[in-house]
């Protein structure tokens, strides 16, 4: 989205909760924003997408006045450059162990002055060319949304480095794999894990960066944006088709009850 507003209603302070999206169905993203959702992360590190797919998805995003970020399954220059190509909102980079990777990825999210990102305006981004090419340009540099993840401890440790990236908006924290870093698994909770989670808030946070966190509950949701989180990624599709289904799943077995 082009024209989006969300890296400065997040700067300005404003709590954005989005939804990681993996389900190959714009039908479904269309039902996020109904549901009141502000942005899907269209999930290419554990899902399944080709580029067509995603265009669709975004443009399905598009149409119901939701931001789209896609989770890229590395940064390289190619998933860079075809994810923002198709409209998309910004990148979000996984798996990032070293700060000098991120270094070597962000030029290709912006044009000229600021990086060397393919040119091109014959894409969907750009209108196909129905957009004044200067405005395009200075829009794509200022709003494309740039997020990394900090879910391990090689970046946990590089993280004021990491920060001193002007080209870096968010600093995604992954509570599930800092767990198992630190040797409690899924126990997001665990005063192990609060200890490299608080210190990555607090150098985020002191270099003015935005936080982001992934969630699955109410109650971690608000603890963190009382931490100072302003990036949520709060559920995804399919934990909730899940939650519905194993509720209906109970509706079923009782029906079946009732005939015997």
């Amino acid at each position: 989205m082009i024209e989006s507003t969300m890296k400065q209603r997040m700067l300005d302070g404003e709590v954005l909760v989005g939804a990681f999206f993996k389900a190959n169905n714009p039908n479904i993203a269309e039902m996020m924003g109904y549901a009141g959702y502000d942005f899907i992360i269209i999930d290419n590190e554990h899902s399944n997408f080709d580029h067509v797919d995603v265009e669709h998805i975004v443009r399905a995003a598009d149409g119901v006045g939701i931001d789209s970020i896609v989770r890229i399954a590395s940064g390289s220059e190619e998933n860079i450059l075809h994810t923002l190509d198709s409209g998309a909102t910004g990148i979000q980079v996984p798996s990032v162990r070293n700060v000098e990777d991120v270094k070597n990825f962000v030029p290709f999210t912006k044009y000229y002055p600021a990086g060397h990102r393919g040119m091109n305006v014959n894409q969907r981004a750009a209108r196909f060319g129905f957009m004044k090419s200067s405005e395009y340009f200075q829009k794509a540099n200022e709003n494309t949304l740039v997020v990394v993840h900090v879910e391990n401890l090689e970046m946990a440790e590089q993280i004021d480095a990491l920060c001193a990236i002007d080209e870096v908006d968010v600093i995604f924290i992954g509570p599930g794999d800092l767990s198992q870093a630190v040797g409690k698994p899924m126990q997001v909770n665990a005063p192990e894990v609060m200890a490299v989670v608080d210190r990555i808030i607090e150098r985020t946070l002191a270099a003015g960066k935005i936080l982001g966190v992934w969630v699955g509950n109410v109650d971690d949701a608000k603890r963190y944006i009382d931490k100072g989180a302003r990036y949520l990624g709060f559920k995804s599709d399919s934990s909730i088709l899940v939650n519905a289904l194993m509720a209906v799943g109970g509706e079923v077995k009782t029906l079946k009850a009732h005939q015997k």
